[in-house]
């Protein structure tokens, strides 16, 4: 007789964009059996509009719902994801942390993402990645880092690749460009906790130092982790001399709106990531690997796999596309798919399988605290206009 389909009671904390996607990915989920607890969010009204267009529970407080669950998602801004997430570790359960995980948000009423010391900054956010950390050590459950490019069936492949192989990569280079955020807090320094190396770069840069984890648990049994940073960053569209003529978003009130990465490894290979806002015409998320036995180009947005020329804007009004594009009119890159191209579904899926088993998913706290810590000494650098920062390895 086989054994009963585990039931996995999931919980969601957040009633905005991100909530949606997670509840959409949590439905596709196969070979675990998903209860579906409840949404909770401070904003009451929010909170209970979401729960009746779901059909789920809405939950007054959060500790409600993480008695009731299993695993919680936080779908909330980055500022509120340390304290959420010891909550729910407290209480011995998984939880799923978006990106970014977390950060430094500021020190009071008063405080600007333009002149605080980026020094403090790191120290903040390297205290608030170690508050996470032990309360996962003390913790029966665990800390699912929700970076969907680890997912992403390019750099899945790729992984496959490199442990068939034994290959070493030699360089990476990659971007996350596009126009602003879905959130209503991006662009704000205390919610968001920096601009688009945050918000951006970390794409690209998890997926980067993913494969050198990878790499290095193949060669050494252990990952292969970041030492130093370079970085510069520009505020464009706040400077005086940007020329707005209306398609580039703007708005930013004390963030970067471009920033550049040069990251040296233990091994002494290095990979270059780059995130903006300046981009127009969707969504462009690439990276691409120089190994030393091969060489690969991982396009997640946009990609060739559907292209659709639409010579009237209108007829495409009840259809998606693809994420972020200005115009359906012309030739389009249609994602036929975007969840399963840009990792999100097989994300979801690894975490519910992982709370089944009790076992740890593939982006785990420790890709997640790299990623943090390695972003924190890249505005460190960027502020001594690009001086090495050497890139704290423990925390």
């Amino acid at each position: 007789m086989s054994n009963p389909m585990r039931v996995v009671r999931v919980g969601i904390v957040g009633s905005g964009f991100a909530a949606r996607f997670h509840l959409e990915a949590l439905q596709k989920v196969y070979g675990v059996q998903v209860e579906l607890t409840g949404v909770y969010s401070p904003t009451e009204q929010n909170c209970h509009k979401f729960a009746q267009e779901n059909n789920i529970k809405a939950f007054h407080d959060l500790v409600s719902l993480v008695d009731e669950s299993d695993v919680v998602h936080v779908c909330t801004p980055p500022s509120t994801h340390e304290e959420i997430g010891i909550v729910v570790l407290r209480q011995d359960k998984y939880v799923v942390i978006e990106k970014p995980f977390t950060g430094y948000f500021g020190s009071g009423k008063n405080f600007s993402g333009d002149s605080f010391d980026r020094q403090t900054g790191l120290e903040g956010a390297a205290q608030s990645v170690r508050n996470l950390l032990n309360a996962e050590a003390k913790s029966d459950g665990c800390i699912c880092y929700a970076e969907n490019w680890v997912y992403a069936p390019g750099i899945q492949k790729e992984k496959e690749i490199i442990e068939k192989t034994g290959a070493q990569i030699i360089w990476m280079h990659g971007e996350e460009s596009h126009s602003g955020s879905h959130s209503p807090y991006y662009g704000i320094w205390s919610h968001s906790g920096g601009g688009s190396i945050m918000g951006k770069a970390v794409h690209p840069l998890g997926a980067a130092l993913y494969l050198k984890q990878i790499e290095g648990m193949v060669s050494q049994g252990r990952p292969i982790r970041p030492a130093t940073v370079t970085a510069r960053v520009h505020f464009v569209t706040r400077s005086e001399q940007f020329r707005d003529v209306g398609f580039i978003k703007t708005g930013y009130t004390d963030i970067e709106d471009f920033g550049s990465m040069h990251i040296v490894f233990e091994d002494g290979m290095f990979a270059d990531i780059f995130a903006s806002e300046l981009v127009l015409g969707g969504v462009h998320n690439w990276i691409e690997i120089t190994a030393n036995n091969h060489r690969t180009v991982v396009n997640i947005n946009p990609n060739n796999s559907m292209q659709s020329f639409n010579p009237k804007a209108s007829q495409f009004n009840d259809i998606y596309v693809v994420e972020k594009i200005e115009t359906k009119e012309g030739w389009s890159s249609i994602s036929p798919d975007e969840d399963w191209y840009t990792g999100y579904q097989s994300e979801v899926q690894d975490f519910c399988q992982c709370a089944a088993s009790n076992t740890i998913p593939q982006s785990n706290s420790t890709l997640a605290a790299d990623t943090i810590l390695t972003i924190y000494a890249s505005y460190c650098s960027a502020a001594a206009n690009g001086k090495e920062i050497k890139i704290p390895t423990s925390v």
